[in-house]
């Protein structure tokens, strides 16, 4: 059996805590409260036992700082930037009530001006084969959005899950992607 990815999600930003959309196409910092939801899990993942190896992290901000606070827990652990984990760019959906928008979204329609769910799921898949799958024997922990964590399930084989909560945890097993992967390469 191979390594679990460990995933967490960034901590709060203000659009976040307002409930309203905050896609990869804004790059804001973390609230105050995203700070305190950060510090809170990376007590928890200091913890853990094997050790978190390595850090991958989108390049957005509010989830780059959530790793910075991350890493000083964890002492040393290197942190690899991947753009291709930035959340689903959400065009004119952006700083809207999700509520407002959450039957389209659902309904699989594209954003104007954003991606479509085809196209980021594509580049998670991408980003998950290029960089997660060669770093999992290193127990790597995964910072990036919820849509993110969404289309992870959904490589994992899970399906539609519950969105995780600001700095909420999550491990996700592979071996669906890595068996799939086998399969592609050998053909």
């Amino acid at each position: 059996m191979n390594p679990p990815l460990l995933f967490m999600r960034h901590g709060a930003t203000a659009l976040n805590a307002a409930g309203l959309r905050c896609g990869g196409d804004v790059d804001l910092p973390l609230a105050e409260l995203g700070h305190r939801q950060a510090m809170h899990a990376a007590q928890h993942l200091a913890g853990l036992r094997p050790r978190v190896g390595v850090i991958v992290v989108s390049a957005l901000q509010r989830t780059r700082q959530t790793a910075d606070i991350v890493g000083r827990s964890l002492h040393g652990v290197e942190t690899v930037v991947d753009a291709a984990f930035n959340e689903r760019r959400l065009g004119e959906w952006n700083r809207r009530p999700i509520a407002e928008t959450q039957a389209e979204l659902a309904a699989g329609i594209t954003p104007p001006g954003g991606e479509s769910n085809a196209e980021f799921t594509q580049r998670i898949r991408d980003a998950v084969v290029a960089t997660l799958l060669p770093l999992l024997g290193q127990r790597p922990l995964l910072i990036a959005s919820k849509g993110v964590a969404r289309v992870l399930g959904e490589l994992a084989g899970h399906g539609a899950s519950q969105p995780l909560d600001n700095a909420g945890l999550a491990v996700f097993d592979l071996s669906p992607l890595l068996r799939q992967c086998a399969l592609e390469c050998a053909a």
